[in-house]
């Protein structure tokens, strides 16, 4: 049992303002003017966990030299405890390495295990830079689109994998697990089959697990690498704190490879160019994160969840004609405007322009994004209720 550490008061408005917050100051280059609401980019607007501050704190005390340093068996223990008892998953020290970031980590993937011109399968709508990170080094993307059911409910096209499989011959393929933007967690089934079929055509599987550590009650995050013996052969994950904790400016990763195979020539490779070594403040914060911080995650899941709750039924009384997907992980609430008939100029000029929020649009994560925005609910219920309230005034005037 977990037991809660304090009250944290996640109602706080925290004003990001004069702090280089990434989703401020590009309000102007990427929507045109900088008076918006910003709930757009993936990070919280919550404060950032205390024994993580203090850990940092502590590193910078008087008399500190920041010199080269070299991660503690402590910080490895932090992440693969952290996996242990989060996940239930056993991840030995030697399966395991660092990365700067988990962007930075589908780029170092692509490069390692690909050649140029190789194809990558991306199952949109999903992460953006899936697209730009394979496109900027040179491979091809493929898609393998979800499918979206009457029910509103996402699934894989199976029938479409394979055949994509035998006539592109692709090299990699990305899996988002759980699945951004829709907040979807692959059911264990759902996964082992992705794996066989990626061994049997001789494709490694890069599984992005950021979003692993915030699923919602009842559910609850399956490793790609843990499903059968295929998905251990051909898996290569990452993952972070920096979603969990809200330090994703730390540039803290990690990757998981099971096979020895994939893991033996690409540990050497990242550590043959330090890739694969950590700065000194991201062992300090994550090792605080894991060890110290699980009472602040369930505190800050369940608010994110109860946030969930209060705008979708705030969209479904107020906005009929709008639909909400219930996520199960994350903090991104995938929202279908569809029915209002508005084309995606006009979409993301109602945002921009009448209700004054900064969203993700639905285009930006490929094919199926038409007519869907990405609004993210880690931030204060009363900055949700607003945000909902100008989206509801400029949804009645269409």
């Amino acid at each position: 049992m977990i037991m809660k550490e304090q009250n944290y008061d996640f109602d706080n408005v925290v004003d990001r303002r004069l702090t280089d917050a990434t989703k401020i100051e590009e309000l102007e280059e990427k929507y045109g003017r900088c008076d918006l609401l910003p709930l757009w980019i993936a990070d919280m607007d919550f404060a950032t966990p205390k024994p993580v501050l203090d850990a940092m704190r502590g590193r910078l005390a008087d008399g500190s030299v920041l010199g080269y340093t070299t991660a503690p068996a402590s910080f490895w223990n932090s992440i693969t405890g952290w996996l242990r008892r989060r996940h239930g998953w056993e991840v030995d020290r030697t399966e395991i390495d660092y990365i700067p970031g988990v962007k930075k980590g589908l780029g170092l993937c692509v490069n390692f295990f690909t050649r140029p011109g190789d194809r990558v399968v991306i199952q949109p709508p999903v992460y953006h830079s899936f697209r730009s990170v394979v496109e900027g080094n040179g491979r091809v993307p493929v898609e393998n689109p979800l499918i979206l059911g009457d029910d509103g409910n996402y699934t894989i096209d199976f029938d479409g994998l394979e055949l994509l499989m035998l006539e592109q011959r692709p090299s990699m393929m990305i899996v988002c697990n759980p699945h951004n933007p829709v907040g979807l967690q692959w059911d264990a089934a759902t996964l082992a089959r992705v794996a066989e079929i990626c061994r049997d055509n001789g494709v490694v599987l890069l599984s992005d697990e950021i979003y692993a550590d915030l699923t919602f009650s009842g559910v609850r995050h399956i490793p790609t690498a843990t499903v059968s013996d295929a998905a251990a052969e051909v898996t290569v994950t990452l993952g972070a704190p920096s979603k969990s904790f809200n330090i994703p400016g730390l540039a803290s990763a990690w990757t998981v490879v099971r096979s020895p195979r994939l893991r033996e020539p690409f540990f050497a490779w990242l550590e043959s160019s330090e890739f694969d070594t950590p700065p000194l403040m991201a062992v300090a914060a994550t090792e605080a994160a894991y060890s110290r911080c699980a009472g602040w995650l369930e505190n800050a899941l369940s608010y994110i969840e109860a946030n969930a709750d209060f705008a979708i039924n705030f969209i479904s009384r107020e906005m009929p004609r709008v639909k909400a997907l219930r996520p199960q992980a994350g903090f991104g609430l995938w929202i279908d405007f569809r029915d209002l008939g508005l084309d995606d100029a006009a979409l993301t000029s109602m945002f921009v322009d009448r209700a004054m929020i900064a969203v993700s649009d639905g285009p930006s994560f490929g094919t199926g994004g038409n007519g869907f925005v990405r609004l993210n609910i880690a931030c204060a219920r009363p900055v949700l209720a607003e945000a909902l309230s100008r989206v509801a005034k400029a949804v009645g005037g269409c």
